[in-house]
């Protein structure tokens, strides 16, 4: 494992095929699994959306109490907690599965992870032997309470207080925490306070039953209305200082580290709820006929099924993909002699970037799917009679969970050049290369009889092209650098879209070697037309980050070399969409 790569280091490496996981390697069980998730969902949850968005009292708790009962609140809790001990992409599997439940899917994920991950990760024994087991089951219900009025981003501005009691027995927790979901029903609340004049933020794991803990009513939101949402106030709040978790000030890096795994999982989710949306637009495009015609025959729309079903199948390749390399880094710590506790976490923020790049990609991937699913449905989709209409609303909370895009892309380029910057990650050489290559004669080698080579250079030209704009606004600005955003935003877009159509092209390549030619022509067609809308976006905001720092002499040589790294032989993409599409509606389902 010690050439194993490093996260973000896809930005300057090649990754061959055969070292990424693609969905369909996963086993037989881990499929038992995923399967007895839909058959939940189809059974307990799909038939009482109304219900749930009710909020219908002790419907929710109930339901989460019957999936623990089925173990899917516990498929990554070690058996010695009730559960059943398995990796981290099984458990992305049933973020995944249950992703289209809607609301339930929403208190699901906050109770299994923000909710129950602090404590497994952070506990002492006695803390995870008290309260993990309970959660598992769901018997015990769990939220997490960091944000504050005046503190979302910046949490660690929170003015949540703490402090000892006379006794030295328990701690006086006093402050508000708003937008906590499951905070209606919770027994366990993580929550984050800063004692005396601390710096940063303590974690405490709190019971509702410990007393002075109150709350407004429920919160009335735009969508995934069944989820409970309060805010909370703490009066005097006694928490026995045992439940004080992990070390003090240590919170704010509790917070941290659980929301880059929070980050990943919101991505799995909206593969999940992507998937039944494409499905039943599919279904609509088929049964709905204008002109004596399926609409499904007109072209535009099926534009929309094979755009939907694209954007779909190239972020999930990119999710499991960095699912399998938490996984091996994990692995590869534990087999050093490292904590399992700690090895999960270490394993998580090694690859926070790509945690990062899948929340900003997923969550608008599930926007554009819903939006043009609304599209397909007309006068319907517009309806509360119709499904799209609850999806379109649910689905617009994701581009702010888990910290905003905004932040998120901000953080994807804060990362990589704080990585770079401890010698990490070496950018600076290979961005400097880069800046050489522009002098150079172009190499005009034809290695493009290879499957695949044509692509592969193409990937390996538009990270060149991210390097280049950001090598060079970091040399132009320094320091400054930090303060444009717009900029910023820009050499995020380049890194995502690099990340996502790499990921979808070593899927369709890893099938092309193993299940055969004929079982890849659709994926390749996939990630052809994936990475050719990425060429575009890139070239946009590669000219936009350059046209801001850039001048004279030196921004035309940039323009040039901006156009040599995404150029690209033309492709015929809208052949490629139609079959795409043919094989949708011949389906009637999402059938990648």
């Amino acid at each position: 494992m010690s050439n194993a790569i490093k996260g973000g280091e896809f930005v300057i490496r090649e990754t061959p095929y055969t070292e990424v996981f693609i969905p369909e390697e996963f086993d037989e069980e881990a499929k038992m699994i995923r399967q007895t998730c839909r058959d939940f969902l189809d059974s307990e949850v799909l038939n009482k959306l109304d219900r749930i968005d009710a909020q219908e009292a002790g419907l929710m708790q109930n339901l989460l109490e019957k999936a623990g009962e089925l173990g899917m609140l516990g498929v990554s809790i070690p058996e010695e907690y009730g559960g059943f001990g398995k990796n981290f992409n099984t458990s992305m599997l049933v973020t995944d599965a249950v992703g289209g439940g809607y609301s339930f899917a929403v208190a699901l994920s906050a109770h299994t992870g923000i909710g129950t991950l602090p404590i497994l990760y952070y506990g002492n024994e006695q803390q995870k032997q008290k309260y993990i087991p309970k959660l598992t089951s769901g018997e015990w219900k769990a939220s997490y309470c960091l944000t504050e009025p005046n503190a979302g981003s910046d949490a660690n501005s929170g003015r949540t207080s703490a402090k000892l009691n006379a006794e030295g027995t328990h701690y006086l927790i006093n402050g508000q925490k708003m937008w906590i979901t499951n905070g209606g029903f919770a027994d366990i609340f993580i929550v984050f306070a800063k004692i005396d004049e601390d710096k940063n933020l303590t974690a405490f794991i709190v019971e509702k039953d410990f007393g002075g803990i109150s709350m407004n009513p429920e919160e009335h939101k735009l969508g995934i209305k069944g989820s409970s949402t309060r805010q909370v106030f703490f009066n005097d709040c006694p928490v026995p200082v045992e439940n004080l978790l992990s070390e003090r000030e240590n919170g704010f890096k509790i917070a941290v580290n659980i929301l880059n795994i929070g980050r990943i999982k919101l991505g799995a989710a909206t593969i999940g709820s992507s998937r039944s949306i494409i499905s039943q637009a599919i279904r609509y495009a088929n049964e709905r006929s204008q002109f004596n015609l399926p609409i499904s025959k007109f072209g535009a729309i099926r534009y929309k099924l094979a755009e939907m079903a694209t954007r779909l199948y190239a972020t999930e390749s990119a999710t499991y993909r960095a699912g399998q390399n938490i996984d091996d880094a994990y692995e590869a710590l534990v087999a050093s002699g490292m904590d399992e506790a700690k090895a999960k976490l270490k394993s998580v923020e090694q690859f926070a970037i790509e945690c990062a790049i899948i929340k900003v990609w997923c969550s608008e991937m599930l926007d554009y799917v819903v939006d043009e699913g609304v599209q397909i449905y007309g006068g319907m989709g517009y309806s509360a009679e119709a499904p799209m209409e609850r999806a379109y609303r649910d689905s617009r909370i994701n581009r702010i969970f888990e910290g905003t895009n905004e932040v998120n892309r901000l953080l994807i380029v804060d990362m990589l050049l704080k990585r770079a910057m401890k010698g990490e990650i070496d950018l600076m050489g290979p961005a400097t290369a880069v800046a050489n290559e522009l002098m150079a004669i172009p190499d005009f080698a034809d290695d493009e009889q290879l499957p695949f080579a044509a692509e592969k250079k193409i990937i390996a030209n538009l990270k060149k092209a991210g390097l280049l704009i950001a090598g060079a606004a970091v040399q132009k600005l320094m320091m400054s650098l930090s303060k444009e955003q717009e900029i910023l935003m820009n050499i995020a877009d380049i890194i995502g879209y690099v990340y996502v159509a790499e990921s979808v092209l070593l899927r369709a390549e890893k099938l092309h070697h193993t299940a055969g030619t004929e079982a890849a022509a659709l994926p390749t067609d996939i990630a052809r037309v994936y990475l050719y809308g990425a060429i575009d976006k890139i070239q946009v905001a590669g000219k936009e980050a350059l046209y801001s720092f850039g001048d004279g002499d030196e921004l035309k040589m940039m323009l040039v070399g901006l156009r040599r790294f995404t150029k690209a032989e033309p492709f015929n993409v809208k052949e490629a969409r139609q079959r795409i599409a043919k094989k949708l509606i011949d389906e009637n389902r999402y059938t990648f």
